[in-house]
């Protein structure tokens, strides 16, 4: 058998390679996906397996896709993510507050990818990006299906844009059916609805541009902030005893977020002011967790809200 010359040979190899280099990025490329955030266009490679979420509508469409973060920050008036996680986020890092992040404890989980919301700081931007890809939302609180633009935002991120889709395709289904029990049960002139949040100071009225009343909303109830939240404000300040009044609708879902605002809510509940309510006397104040009810966003949330919704509806009927 004759021997391919060196030449012959040296060139194959070559040839070969070149084509195995190509194979490799071509791969790589059609893997890789490129979003758009705060800080401009992020590409991120392959389904990352060490992820960090700083923001809790990251932590929700993290699980409800699928995946499950090494670390995530406390929710507001809590020492854990939100309560309806908890089971979920088991033996979870937790990596900082809703309003402060603890950079050291973040870089040591070694992340591949940081999901974070608009609020997060340039400079933590430009830090945390040093390690990992960092995805921080661009989209505006009071923006039209916030929650739900960035949903997508995160599930792209994460490779599982199909996920998602199926996610919120689900979620429309189950907010008409929550809509049709309400057309069903309550009249028409009757679905005017309130969130407030009762803390230590008094009750704060929440904006009906935020996630919770925006899905209230969408399942029948005519959600009215009385337009007393300020442009660009997500609640009002909290309301003296002289004005509580203005909670005063067919419906008021009120929540409470720590101790301190229970204790401050059970002594409200006492006073004049409070008993002479309309919606107290008629029996339609819905206690609410405010850890997901006004602090909470994302798929998971909203089924949970749903099913207090449903809950209501059923206990408000006369038996």
């Amino acid at each position: 058998m004759q021997a391919v010359p060196v030449f012959i040979f040296m060139r194959l190899v070559f040839c070969l390679s070149v084509l195995s280099l190509f194979f490799v990025s071509s791969v790589k490329a059609a893997d890789s996906r490129t979003v758009d955030t705060k800080f401009g266009a992020v590409t991120i490679s392959g389904e990352p397996q060490r992820v960090v979420t700083l923001y809790e509508g990251a932590l929700d469409a993290s699980y409800a896709v699928g995946i499950k973060p090494l670390g995530a920050v406390i929710t507001r008036g809590g020492d854990n993510v939100a309560s309806y996680l908890q089971e979920q986020a088991q033996g979870i890092a937790l990596v900082g507050t809703s309003q402060e992040n603890n950079l050291e404890a973040i870089i040591a989980l070694e992340p591949d990818l940081i999901l974070a919301a608009n609020t997060l700081p340039e400079q933590q931007y430009r830090l945390l990006s040093t390690v990992a890809p960092t995805v921080a939302s661009g989209i505006g609180m009071f923006d039209e299906d916030a929650w739900r633009q960035e949903a997508r935002l995160f599930a792209q991120a994460l490779g599982k844009s199909d996920a998602m889709e199926t996610q919120l395709k689900q979620l429309d289904q189950r907010i008409a059916q929550v809509k049709s029990e309400v057309e069903s049960n309550i009249p028409a002139d009757q679905r005017t609805a309130l969130l407030a949040r009762w803390m230590p100071q008094g009750p704060v009225i929440l904006s009906k541009q935020l996630f919770t009343p925006r899905l209230l909303n969408a399942v029948g109830f005519e959600v009215d902030d009385h337009n007393a939240v300020k442009a660009g404000r997500p609640h009002t300040s909290p309301i003296s005893q002289e004005k509580l009044s203005m909670l005063d609708k067919d419906w008021l879902f009120l929540a409470t977020i720590n101790a301190e605002g229970d204790d401050a809510l059970a002594q409200a509940e006492k006073s004049p002011a409070y008993q002479r309510l309309a919606v107290v006397k008629n029996n339609k104040v819905v206690p609410v967790d405010g850890q997901i009810w006004t602090s909470a966003n994302g798929v998971l949330a909203a089924h949970v809200i749903l099913d207090t919704i449903e809950s209501a509806i059923t206990q408000a009927q006369p038996k």
